[in-house]
Order: structure tokens, then sequence, then C-alpha cells
């Protein structure tokens, strides 16, 4: 079934939640209706159009947990912008791979600080070397992300959001 964006008071995306739980703040009245799909909700009573984007009425103060960026795979990719850190091209993820900036046999970690994206081609060119010794550079020193927006594109789990939600969701990219 659907998932709704639910934005907090000042527009910003907090969490995405089921159409059940989305209804349910709806009828407490925590929540207005930003925006809907297509699909209606049909009781024997009433009638009414699933929500894709809902709104808190009252601001949320959001934990410090949210702003501690997850370390996973999609989380790497959304960092890297799916882009390798040796060549500089542009991959699908799955024309990319992980590598170890310090070899793990050589002392380095599997932290956000020593792990970059790939592509097939220049991890097999680098090896179990650091970087320097393989002839190659890196573009871009790895480190842990500061922002949080994109954890609710990796979190949710679907390929593509809505078209409602690009507005909310992407406030970190350039537009077009």
């Amino acid at each position: 079934m659907e998932h709704t964006l639910v934005l907090n008071a000042t527009y910003e995306p907090i969490n995405v939640v089921s159409w059940k739980k989305a209804l349910t703040l709806l009828f407490q009245g925590k929540v207005e209706v930003i925006a809907e799909y297509d699909k209606e909700i049909r009781s024997v009573s009433f009638t009414i159009k699933m929500p894709s984007i809902l709104r808190l009425l009252r601001y949320v103060k959001v934990r410090k947990r949210f702003h501690h960026v997850k370390f996973c795979r999609a989380n790497i990719y959304a960092r890297d912008h799916n882009t390798c850190q040796y060549c500089g091209r542009r991959h699908g993820t799955e024309d990319l791979t992980f590598d170890h900036v310090v070899p793990i046999v050589k002392g380095g970690g599997k932290t956000w600080d020593n792990i970059v994206t790939c592509c097939l081609e220049c991890n097999r060119k680098k090896g179990g070397q650091p970087p320097e010794e393989a002839g190659m550079h890196l573009i871009r020193s790895p480190r842990e992300p500061a922002w949080v927006p994109t954890m609710l594109h990796v979190t949710i789990g679907l390929r593509t959001a809505p078209e409602a939600w690009r507005d909310y969701l992407y406030w970190n990219v350039e537009l077009e």
C-alpha cells in the first residue's frame, strides 16, 4: 500500500508512515493534508482520498538521533553521488562497489572516513593497496555526511519517491 510523507510544521520532512498511521494522525487533528493520492479509502460511512503528504500542525523538535547519518551502503552511495571517487565517473549502483581507502589488512576500518564508492575497473586497478601505492588519487576525502534529508529517501525503501514528495525531500540538490 502507499506511504505518506510527514512534514514538521516548518515543512521539513521528518518521517514516512503507512496510510493507516496517516489516517490516525488526520483523525486525531494533529496534521493537515498537503497532497493526496488518486486512490480513495472507503468505509460504510465515508470516503476519503489517501494522503500523500501531511504537515504537523505543531512543531516537533527532532531528536538528536536523527542528526546522525546511518552508516550503510545506500547512504555511502548518496554521499558520493554514485560517483567513483577515483575516476570521477557516475554509475548506477549495480556498477559500483566499495573501496577501503586504507585496506583492512593494513589497519583501515569500516568507517565513514575510510570507505568510498568505486567503479569495478578502479577497484581492480587499486587492488589491496593504498591509493598512493596504486598510483591513484581520491577526488574527495571521505567523511561522515552532515545532512539528514536523504535519510528519508533511503529509509522508506522505495526506488523513487512519489512526484508530490520531491519538493520536500531534495532540498540539498541543485535545481535543474
